[in-house]
């Protein structure tokens, strides 16, 4: 068992509210359109902008010109470590061996790729809660996709809930990860800004 998969089962047996009963119960009041996570026991829905949709989009095609398409994923939920982090990422690449947990979700730790597109009400979540939850997984590769700064910031090296290297590249220029898992170099010059 995992260090996520014991804190999940535990708090079930305390009564204590669960990933799970959370998701259950949002699930039957979110809009059609919107993204619903939750970020340290915080709930988020964000519905998706035009320019949000293109950048996603982008990468995932990008992705997929190396890996098949039952290895990336997009706003499939997949928890983290830390209390009560749900999230679903703009952006997922699995491990080639992943399999999904018992109750169909994907683990954590066969993630080796997250791409996050920047939403103006959840920024910090990426910049923050949910960049040290990835590290703390120790996901190899961090891309966050900032319309608003017309930037990408790629986190590499996770250690001890942060990540130690950082590359910041304007919108336009390759973000070169050919050095990392992913061995490819992603082109942002079709990246819209807001």
């Amino acid at each position: 068992m995992t260090v996520l998969e014991d804190r999940i089962e535990m708090a079930e047996e305390n009564d204590e509210l669960t990933l799970d009963a959370l998701f259950e119960s949002i699930e039957r009041t979110t809009p059609e359109g919107y993204k619903v996570e939750i970020v340290e026991g915080a709930i988020f829905m964000s519905p998706q902008r035009d320019t949000h949709w293109e950048i996603i989009a982008d990468i995932y095609e990008q992705l997929r010109t190396k890996y098949p398409r039952k290895r990336v994923k997009s706003d499939v939920r997949i928890d983290y470590p830390g209390h009560l982090n749900g999230f679903a990422t703009d952006v997922t690449l699995v491990a080639e061996d992943a399999e999904k947990d018992p109750k169909g979700l994907w683990h954590c730790e066969d993630v080796e790729f997250v791409a996050e597109v920047i939403s103006k009400g959840t920024a910090s979540n990426d910049y923050g809660p949910k960049k040290t939850a990835y590290a703390n997984a120790e996901v190899p590769v961090y891309l966050i996709a900032d319309p608003y700064q017309g930037k990408c910031h790629l986190y590499t090296q996770p250690k001890d809930g942060d990540y130690l290297a950082e590359t910041t590249v304007a919108f336009g220029a390759a973000v070169d990860m050919t050095t990392t898992l992913l061995g490819l170099t992603l082109k942002t010059d079709e990246f819209p800004r807001d």
